[in-house]
């Protein structure tokens, strides 16, 4: 028996192991895949549409598509209100702060029924979002289960999973 063979097979082996526990850690803390589930998000994403989601961003901003998890399921939503922020909708129109703000990432065919922030949050006594949530939509305002939905409500910090950064499937929906 020749154990410089031996000592070469386990080599080759050792390089494969370590390639793979790099590939799992990576997707157990890094990066992540989402099949999204429904239209809410439609037109920017379509349902059956899978997309990778970064693990480590926590500096969650507005507009960013985020994984959540609400009442044991999987989202996938667009934030739209920060922490201590005043959320309103009049008119088809989003008030940050009694400002008027253009989401420019939304067609123009879109209807966004109204809202005030006590319906979206009624224990918010201050009348903004508390620290540690926001309040997220989906595109298809119409279709979208949301934090407009006292169900749904404003979402945890330690519930948003990853941002979504890049989509794979199909193929033709790269970008």
């Amino acid at each position: 028996m020749d154990f410089r063979e031996i000592t070469e097979f386990f080599k080759d082996i050792m390089w494969y192991v370590i390639v793979f526990a790099i590939i799992i850690l990576v997707l157990t803390f890094i990066v992540g895949f989402q099949t999204v589930a429904g239209n809410s998000m439609d037109p920017t994403l379509k349902d059956g549409q899978v997309v990778l989601v970064s693990r480590l961003s926590k500096n969650i901003k507005r507009n960013e598509i985020v994984v959540l998890n609400n009442n044991g399921k999987s989202y996938v939503k667009r934030v739209i209100g920060l922490p201590g922020e005043k959320i309103e909708y009049m008119d088809n129109i989003l008030y940050i702060n009694d400002e008027p703000y253009k989401e420019t990432y939304l067609n123009d065919d879109v209807k966004t029924y109204n809202f005030l922030f006590i319906d979206v949050c009624e224990d918010c006594n201050n009348g903004v979002i508390p620290e540690g949530k926001y309040l997220v939509m989906g595109d298809n305002r119409e279709e979208s289960v949301d934090s407009r939905d006292k169900n749904f409500g404003l979402i945890d910090k330690d519930d948003i999973k990853g941002k979504v950064f890049y989509s794979i499937l199909p193929f033709k929906s790269i970008k």
